[in-house]
Protein backbone atom coordinates (compact mmCIF):
# COMPACT_ATOMS: atom_id res chain seq x y z
CA UNK A 1 0.00 0.00 0.00
CA UNK A 2 1.48 3.72 -0.64
CA UNK A 3 1.48 6.08 1.89
CA UNK A 4 -0.69 9.11 1.49
CA UNK A 5 0.52 12.40 2.83
CA UNK A 6 -3.49 13.56 2.87
CA UNK A 7 -3.93 10.83 5.07
CA UNK A 8 -2.48 12.18 8.48
CA UNK A 9 -4.45 15.86 7.28
CA UNK A 10 -7.91 13.60 6.65
CA UNK A 11 -7.40 11.87 10.14
CA UNK A 12 -7.17 15.59 11.78
CA UNK A 13 -10.24 16.38 10.01
CA UNK A 14 -12.32 13.61 11.38
CA UNK A 15 -13.31 15.15 14.54
CA UNK A 16 -14.34 18.15 12.44
CA UNK A 17 -18.30 18.24 11.59
CA UNK A 18 -17.64 19.79 8.21
CA UNK A 19 -17.99 17.35 5.68
CA UNK A 20 -14.73 16.27 4.39
CA UNK A 21 -14.50 16.42 0.67
CA UNK A 22 -11.72 14.77 -1.32
CA UNK A 23 -11.09 15.73 -4.73
CA UNK A 24 -8.02 15.08 -8.11
CA UNK A 25 -8.08 13.36 -11.22
CA UNK A 26 -9.56 10.74 -12.57
CA UNK A 27 -7.66 7.24 -10.84
CA UNK A 28 -5.65 9.28 -8.05
CA UNK A 29 -6.38 7.01 -5.61
CA UNK A 30 -9.13 8.59 -4.17
CA UNK A 31 -11.53 5.55 -3.40
CA UNK A 32 -8.53 3.80 -2.43
CA UNK A 33 -7.48 6.60 0.60
CA UNK A 34 -11.31 6.44 1.67
CA UNK A 35 -10.86 2.82 2.22
CA UNK A 36 -7.66 3.16 4.35
CA UNK A 37 -9.61 5.60 6.29
CA UNK A 38 -12.60 3.53 6.97
CA UNK A 39 -10.21 0.42 7.81
CA UNK A 40 -7.99 2.92 10.42
CA UNK A 41 -11.71 3.43 12.06
CA UNK A 42 -12.65 0.19 12.28
CA UNK A 43 -9.62 -1.13 13.81
CA UNK A 44 -10.28 1.57 16.35
CA UNK A 45 -14.27 -0.15 17.13
CA UNK A 46 -15.67 2.63 15.09
CA UNK A 47 -18.73 2.65 13.05
CA UNK A 48 -18.25 3.12 9.20
CA UNK A 49 -20.41 2.81 5.72
CA UNK A 50 -18.79 3.05 2.24
CA UNK A 51 -21.04 3.82 -0.29
CA UNK A 52 -19.62 4.05 -4.28
CA UNK A 53 -22.72 6.00 -6.61
CA UNK A 54 -20.41 3.67 -9.18
CA UNK A 55 -21.85 0.27 -8.03
CA UNK A 56 -25.51 0.01 -8.83
CA UNK A 57 -26.44 -1.70 -6.11
CA UNK A 58 -25.25 1.46 -3.55
CA UNK A 59 -27.39 3.97 -6.24
CA UNK A 60 -30.74 2.98 -4.73
CA UNK A 61 -29.73 5.04 -1.49
CA UNK A 62 -29.62 8.28 -3.09
CA UNK A 63 -32.97 8.29 -4.57
CA UNK A 64 -33.91 10.65 -1.73
CA UNK A 65 -32.60 12.01 1.36
CA UNK A 66 -35.08 9.73 3.72
CA UNK A 67 -33.87 6.61 1.76
CA UNK A 68 -30.12 7.47 2.91
CA UNK A 69 -30.84 8.52 6.09
CA UNK A 70 -32.40 5.12 7.15
CA UNK A 71 -29.28 3.10 5.25
CA UNK A 72 -27.30 4.71 7.60
CA UNK A 73 -29.24 4.53 10.21
CA UNK A 74 -29.49 0.60 9.58
CA UNK A 75 -25.45 0.58 9.51
CA UNK A 76 -24.40 2.44 12.10
CA UNK A 77 -27.37 3.26 14.77
CA UNK A 78 -28.50 6.25 15.49
CA UNK A 79 -25.70 7.26 17.74
CA UNK A 80 -22.88 8.09 15.27
CA UNK A 81 -20.73 6.73 12.98
CA UNK A 82 -18.91 7.68 9.53
CA UNK A 83 -20.46 7.96 6.37
CA UNK A 84 -18.02 7.76 2.98
CA UNK A 85 -19.67 7.94 0.13
CA UNK A 86 -17.39 7.93 -3.43
CA UNK A 87 -17.97 9.13 -6.47
CA UNK A 88 -20.54 11.66 -5.46
CA UNK A 89 -20.49 13.78 -9.10
CA UNK A 90 -22.59 10.43 -10.20
CA UNK A 91 -25.12 12.09 -8.29
CA UNK A 92 -27.76 14.57 -9.96
CA UNK A 93 -27.62 17.32 -7.97
CA UNK A 94 -25.33 16.18 -5.45
CA UNK A 95 -24.41 19.60 -3.76
CA UNK A 96 -28.33 20.33 -2.74
CA UNK A 97 -28.51 16.66 -1.50
CA UNK A 98 -25.51 16.69 1.06
CA UNK A 99 -26.52 20.50 1.70
CA UNK A 100 -30.28 19.35 2.87
CA UNK A 101 -28.48 16.29 4.86
CA UNK A 102 -25.65 17.94 6.76
CA UNK A 103 -28.49 20.79 7.74
CA UNK A 104 -30.22 18.29 9.74
CA UNK A 105 -27.43 17.75 12.62
CA UNK A 106 -27.44 14.43 12.25
CA UNK A 107 -24.74 12.30 14.49
CA UNK A 108 -22.85 11.18 11.36
CA UNK A 109 -19.21 12.26 10.08
CA UNK A 110 -19.24 12.34 6.01
CA UNK A 111 -16.54 11.83 3.94
CA UNK A 112 -17.40 12.16 0.29
CA UNK A 113 -15.19 12.02 -2.88
CA UNK A 114 -15.62 12.54 -6.27
CA UNK A 115 -13.58 12.78 -9.43
CA UNK A 116 -12.73 16.65 -10.70
CA UNK A 117 -15.70 17.42 -13.25
CA UNK A 118 -16.85 20.79 -13.56
CA UNK A 119 -20.09 19.57 -12.19
CA UNK A 120 -18.59 18.00 -8.84
CA UNK A 121 -15.93 21.16 -8.95
CA UNK A 122 -18.34 24.16 -9.67
CA UNK A 123 -22.11 23.17 -8.47
CA UNK A 124 -21.13 20.78 -5.73
CA UNK A 125 -19.04 22.93 -4.14
CA UNK A 126 -21.17 25.88 -4.23
CA UNK A 127 -23.80 24.66 -2.58
CA UNK A 128 -21.44 23.46 0.40
CA UNK A 129 -19.83 27.04 1.35
CA UNK A 130 -19.33 26.46 4.76
CA UNK A 131 -20.21 23.30 5.51
CA UNK A 132 -16.89 21.23 3.99
CA UNK A 133 -13.32 21.75 3.72
CA UNK A 134 -11.98 20.02 0.26
CA UNK A 135 -8.99 18.21 0.00
CA UNK A 136 -7.03 18.07 -2.93
CA UNK A 137 -5.56 14.90 -3.44
CA UNK A 138 -2.97 14.52 -7.06
CA UNK A 139 -1.37 11.50 -8.14
CA UNK A 140 1.69 11.07 -6.24
CA UNK A 141 3.94 13.08 -5.29
CA UNK A 142 7.61 12.53 -5.82
CA UNK A 143 8.11 11.91 -2.00
CA UNK A 144 5.43 9.64 -1.84
CA UNK A 145 7.02 7.89 -5.34
CA UNK A 146 9.83 7.72 -3.43
CA UNK A 147 8.89 6.45 0.23
CA UNK A 148 7.87 3.74 -1.81
CA UNK A 149 10.15 3.08 -3.85
CA UNK A 150 12.96 2.95 -0.66
CA UNK A 151 9.99 1.07 1.06
CA UNK A 152 9.66 3.31 3.43
CA UNK A 153 13.46 3.09 5.21
CA UNK A 154 14.34 6.96 4.69
CA UNK A 155 11.29 8.59 5.78
CA UNK A 156 12.92 10.42 8.80
CA UNK A 157 16.47 10.94 7.03
CA UNK A 158 15.73 11.42 3.16
CA UNK A 159 17.50 14.46 2.50
CA UNK A 160 20.71 12.36 3.59
CA UNK A 161 19.38 10.21 1.01
CA UNK A 162 19.53 12.40 -1.31
CA UNK A 163 22.78 13.39 -0.57
CA UNK A 164 23.96 10.11 -0.36
CA UNK A 165 22.59 7.94 -2.89
CA UNK A 166 23.40 9.79 -5.99
CA UNK A 167 23.04 7.19 -8.63
CA UNK A 168 19.99 6.08 -7.55
CA UNK A 169 18.10 8.97 -7.00
CA UNK A 170 19.08 9.64 -10.72
CA UNK A 171 17.29 6.45 -11.85
CA UNK A 172 14.36 7.55 -9.48
CA UNK A 173 14.21 10.98 -10.78
CA UNK A 174 14.21 9.37 -14.37
CA UNK A 175 11.26 7.21 -13.56
CA UNK A 176 9.28 9.61 -12.09
CA UNK A 177 9.98 12.10 -14.98
CA UNK A 178 8.66 9.17 -17.45
CA UNK A 179 6.14 7.54 -16.00
CA UNK A 180 4.48 10.16 -13.79
CA UNK A 181 3.17 9.21 -10.10
CA UNK A 182 -0.53 7.78 -11.20
CA UNK A 183 -0.75 4.50 -8.21
CA UNK A 184 -1.78 1.54 -10.95
CA UNK A 185 1.32 2.58 -13.08
CA UNK A 186 3.48 3.21 -10.46
CA UNK A 187 2.67 -0.52 -8.88
CA UNK A 188 2.76 -1.90 -12.63
CA UNK A 189 6.12 -3.47 -13.08
CA UNK A 190 5.79 -4.43 -16.78
CA UNK A 191 6.31 -2.04 -19.12
CA UNK A 192 3.70 -2.91 -21.91
CA UNK A 193 1.22 -2.53 -18.95
CA UNK A 194 2.13 0.72 -17.50
CA UNK A 195 1.22 1.67 -21.07
CA UNK A 196 -1.51 0.07 -21.14
CA UNK A 197 -2.97 1.70 -17.87
CA UNK A 198 -2.06 5.35 -18.35
CA UNK A 199 -4.16 4.77 -22.07
CA UNK A 200 -7.34 3.61 -19.84
CA UNK A 201 -6.92 6.22 -17.51
CA UNK A 202 -6.28 8.98 -20.57
CA UNK A 203 -8.85 7.29 -22.83
CA UNK A 204 -11.61 7.25 -19.33
CA UNK A 205 -10.70 11.00 -18.92
CA UNK A 206 -11.95 11.93 -22.70
CA UNK A 207 -14.51 9.31 -22.78
CA UNK A 208 -15.95 10.06 -19.28
CA UNK A 209 -15.36 13.42 -18.00
CA UNK A 210 -15.05 15.27 -20.64
CA UNK A 211 -17.33 14.10 -23.69
CA UNK A 212 -20.00 13.12 -21.22
CA UNK A 213 -19.93 15.32 -17.97
CA UNK A 214 -18.52 18.09 -19.96
CA UNK A 215 -20.91 18.12 -22.95
CA UNK A 216 -18.09 18.66 -25.06
CA UNK A 217 -18.38 17.29 -28.41
CA UNK A 218 -15.60 18.14 -30.53
CA UNK A 219 -13.38 15.06 -28.26
CA UNK A 220 -10.71 14.73 -30.85
CA UNK A 221 -10.11 18.93 -31.21
CA UNK A 222 -9.85 18.65 -27.10
CA UNK A 223 -7.56 15.47 -27.29
CA UNK A 224 -5.47 17.51 -29.79
CA UNK A 225 -5.05 20.53 -27.05
CA UNK A 226 -4.07 18.22 -24.75
CA UNK A 227 -1.02 17.19 -27.03
CA UNK A 228 -0.59 20.88 -28.26
CA UNK A 229 -0.24 21.76 -24.28
CA UNK A 230 2.17 18.89 -23.57
CA UNK A 231 4.82 19.65 -26.32
CA UNK A 232 4.89 22.98 -25.00
CA UNK A 233 4.90 22.81 -21.00
CA UNK A 234 6.45 25.72 -19.85
CA UNK A 235 5.98 27.61 -22.78
CA UNK A 236 3.99 30.83 -22.97
CA UNK A 237 0.53 30.05 -24.93
CA UNK A 238 -0.69 32.21 -27.91
CA UNK A 239 -4.65 31.68 -27.76
CA UNK A 240 -4.73 33.18 -31.61
CA UNK A 241 -3.07 30.80 -33.05
CA UNK A 242 -3.43 27.62 -30.71
CA UNK A 243 -7.46 28.44 -32.10
CA UNK A 244 -5.98 28.35 -35.47
CA UNK A 245 -3.92 25.55 -35.43
CA UNK A 246 -6.75 23.24 -33.59
CA UNK A 247 -9.83 24.81 -36.06
CA UNK A 248 -11.49 25.67 -33.05
CA UNK A 249 -13.00 29.52 -32.13
CA UNK A 250 -10.94 31.45 -29.15
CA UNK A 251 -14.24 31.02 -26.93
CA UNK A 252 -14.13 27.41 -27.35
CA UNK A 253 -10.39 26.80 -26.87
CA UNK A 254 -10.38 28.99 -23.28
CA UNK A 255 -13.79 27.04 -22.40
CA UNK A 256 -11.55 23.73 -23.12
CA UNK A 257 -8.47 25.19 -21.06
CA UNK A 258 -10.67 25.91 -18.20
CA UNK A 259 -12.26 22.23 -18.32
CA UNK A 260 -8.56 21.19 -18.16
CA UNK A 261 -7.74 22.97 -15.38
CA UNK A 262 -10.57 22.06 -12.95
CA UNK A 263 -10.67 18.74 -14.13
CA UNK A 264 -6.55 18.65 -12.85
CA UNK A 265 -5.03 17.78 -15.83
CA UNK A 266 -3.03 21.21 -16.53
CA UNK A 267 -2.59 24.30 -13.82
CA UNK A 268 -2.27 27.90 -15.35
CA UNK A 269 0.64 30.17 -14.18
CA UNK A 270 0.40 33.82 -14.78
CA UNK A 271 2.78 36.24 -15.42
CA UNK A 272 4.29 37.87 -12.97
CA UNK A 273 3.30 41.83 -13.04
CA UNK A 274 2.86 43.99 -10.31
CA UNK A 275 -0.15 45.68 -12.16
CA UNK A 276 -2.40 42.96 -12.02
CA UNK A 277 -4.48 43.96 -15.12
CA UNK A 278 -1.62 43.03 -17.21
CA UNK A 279 -1.06 39.77 -15.45
CA UNK A 280 -4.93 38.92 -16.05
CA UNK A 281 -5.05 40.02 -19.66
CA UNK A 282 -1.29 39.00 -20.57
CA UNK A 283 -0.46 34.88 -21.99
CA UNK A 284 -0.08 32.40 -19.42
CA UNK A 285 1.78 29.35 -19.17
CA UNK A 286 0.30 26.30 -18.47
CA UNK A 287 1.71 22.83 -16.44
CA UNK A 288 1.07 19.27 -16.27
CA UNK A 289 -0.47 17.87 -12.81
CA UNK A 290 1.17 14.21 -14.24
CA UNK A 291 4.16 13.96 -15.77
CA UNK A 292 3.42 10.64 -17.31
CA UNK A 293 0.03 12.03 -18.72
CA UNK A 294 1.91 15.02 -20.40
CA UNK A 295 4.51 12.17 -22.21
CA UNK A 296 1.68 10.10 -23.06
CA UNK A 297 -0.67 12.63 -24.74
CA UNK A 298 3.08 13.29 -26.85
CA UNK A 299 4.31 9.59 -27.40
CA UNK A 300 7.07 9.84 -25.49
CA UNK A 301 5.69 7.94 -21.97
CA UNK A 302 8.56 6.67 -20.16
CA UNK A 303 11.19 7.51 -22.47
CA UNK A 304 12.69 9.72 -25.24
CA UNK A 305 11.35 12.72 -23.11
CA UNK A 306 13.01 16.50 -23.03
CA UNK A 307 14.10 16.28 -20.01
CA UNK A 308 14.76 19.62 -19.72
CA UNK A 309 11.23 20.80 -19.86
CA UNK A 310 9.81 17.81 -18.11
CA UNK A 311 12.10 18.80 -15.27
CA UNK A 312 10.79 22.14 -15.27
CA UNK A 313 7.39 20.73 -14.74
CA UNK A 314 8.18 18.99 -12.13
CA UNK A 315 9.98 21.87 -10.39
CA UNK A 316 6.75 23.39 -10.52
CA UNK A 317 5.11 20.38 -8.44
CA UNK A 318 7.75 20.88 -5.70
CA UNK A 319 6.92 24.52 -5.71
CA UNK A 320 3.33 24.07 -6.08
CA UNK A 321 3.09 21.32 -3.01
CA UNK A 322 5.21 23.91 -0.84
CA UNK A 323 3.00 26.86 -1.34
CA UNK A 324 -0.51 25.26 -1.15
CA UNK A 325 -2.55 26.66 1.66
CA UNK A 326 -0.42 29.82 1.58
CA UNK A 327 -1.55 33.24 0.70
CA UNK A 328 1.69 33.27 -1.72
CA UNK A 329 1.12 32.76 -5.68
CA UNK A 330 3.68 31.08 -8.53
CA UNK A 331 3.98 33.10 -11.93
CA UNK A 332 6.51 33.36 -14.51
CA UNK A 333 8.37 36.45 -16.04
CA UNK A 334 9.44 37.46 -19.50
CA UNK A 335 11.37 40.55 -20.62
CA UNK A 336 10.52 42.29 -23.53
CA UNK A 337 13.38 40.51 -25.52
CA UNK A 338 11.60 37.36 -24.55
CA UNK A 339 13.79 36.52 -21.80
CA UNK A 340 12.33 33.92 -19.11
CA UNK A 341 12.83 33.78 -15.53
CA UNK A 342 11.04 30.21 -15.09
CA UNK A 343 9.02 31.14 -11.75
CA UNK A 344 8.54 33.84 -9.55
CA UNK A 345 6.48 33.28 -6.26
CA UNK A 346 5.12 36.83 -4.53
CA UNK A 347 4.55 36.76 -1.23
CA UNK A 348 3.02 39.97 -1.67
CA UNK A 349 5.88 42.24 0.76
CA UNK A 350 8.60 40.43 -1.40
CA UNK A 351 9.10 38.36 -4.73
CA UNK A 352 11.78 35.03 -5.28
CA UNK A 353 12.84 34.56 -8.82
CA UNK A 354 13.15 30.51 -9.30
CA UNK A 355 15.38 29.66 -13.03
CA UNK A 356 15.49 25.83 -13.35
CA UNK A 357 18.45 24.07 -14.91
CA UNK A 358 18.16 20.68 -15.31
CA UNK A 359 22.03 19.94 -14.93
CA UNK A 360 24.47 22.00 -13.85
CA UNK A 361 28.16 21.92 -13.44
CA UNK A 362 29.59 25.17 -12.01
CA UNK A 363 26.77 28.54 -10.68
CA UNK A 364 25.60 30.96 -13.12
CA UNK A 365 23.47 33.98 -13.80
CA UNK A 366 21.29 33.97 -17.18
CA UNK A 367 20.53 37.09 -18.71
CA UNK A 368 16.70 36.86 -17.74
CA UNK A 369 17.63 36.57 -14.18
CA UNK A 370 19.86 39.17 -14.23
CA UNK A 371 17.70 41.28 -15.50
CA UNK A 372 14.89 40.83 -13.29
CA UNK A 373 17.35 41.22 -9.92
CA UNK A 374 18.03 44.71 -11.71
CA UNK A 375 14.77 45.33 -12.22
CA UNK A 376 12.96 44.61 -8.80
CA UNK A 377 16.45 43.94 -6.13
CA UNK A 378 15.49 41.19 -4.47
CA UNK A 379 17.35 40.08 -1.16
CA UNK A 380 17.33 36.27 -2.80
CA UNK A 381 17.14 34.31 -5.79
CA UNK A 382 17.36 30.59 -6.27
CA UNK A 383 18.37 28.14 -9.06
CA UNK A 384 17.04 24.50 -8.73
CA UNK A 385 18.81 21.97 -10.26
CA UNK A 386 19.83 17.89 -9.59
CA UNK A 387 22.97 17.95 -7.62
CA UNK A 388 24.87 21.19 -7.75
CA UNK A 389 25.09 23.30 -4.56
CA UNK A 390 26.58 26.58 -4.46
CA UNK A 391 26.12 30.32 -3.35
CA UNK A 392 26.96 33.49 -5.55
CA UNK A 393 26.69 37.43 -5.16
CA UNK A 394 24.88 39.66 -8.09
CA UNK A 395 24.93 42.92 -6.61
CA UNK A 396 23.04 43.10 -3.30
CA UNK A 397 21.13 39.66 -4.49
CA UNK A 398 22.20 36.27 -3.03
CA UNK A 399 21.93 33.66 -5.60
CA UNK A 400 21.12 29.73 -3.81
CA UNK A 401 22.28 27.11 -6.22
CA UNK A 402 20.44 24.05 -4.64
CA UNK A 403 19.32 20.81 -5.91
CA UNK A 404 16.15 19.81 -5.81
CA UNK A 405 15.73 18.39 -3.06
CA UNK A 406 16.52 21.56 -0.61
CA UNK A 407 13.69 23.28 -2.32
CA UNK A 408 10.95 23.73 0.72
CA UNK A 409 9.27 26.73 2.15
CA UNK A 410 11.65 27.10 4.92
CA UNK A 411 14.71 27.31 2.25
CA UNK A 412 12.36 29.30 -0.22
CA UNK A 413 11.56 31.92 3.40
CA UNK A 414 14.86 31.62 5.15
Amino acid sequence: MIKRKLFDELIKHLSKKEISFIVGPRQAGKTTLMLMLKDYLEKRDERALFLNLDIERDKEYFASQAKLISKVELELGKQGGYVFIDEIQRKEDAGLFLKGIYDMRLPYKFLVSGSGSVELKEKVHESLVGRKRVFELSTLSFMEFVHFRTGYQYEDRITDFFAVEEERVDDLVNEYLGFGGYPRVVLESELAEKQKLINEIYQSYIERDIAYLLNVHKVEAFSNLVKVLAAQSGKIVNFSELSSTLGIASTTLKAYLWYLEKTFIVQRVPPYFRNIRKEITKAPIYYFYDLGLRNFALGQFGSHFDKGFVFQNFVFRLLKEEVEGSAAKIGFWRTKDKAEVDFVIDFGAFQLPIEVKYRMSKPGITRALRSFIEKYRPGKAIVVNMSLNATVNFGSTTIHVIPFYHLSLDSILD
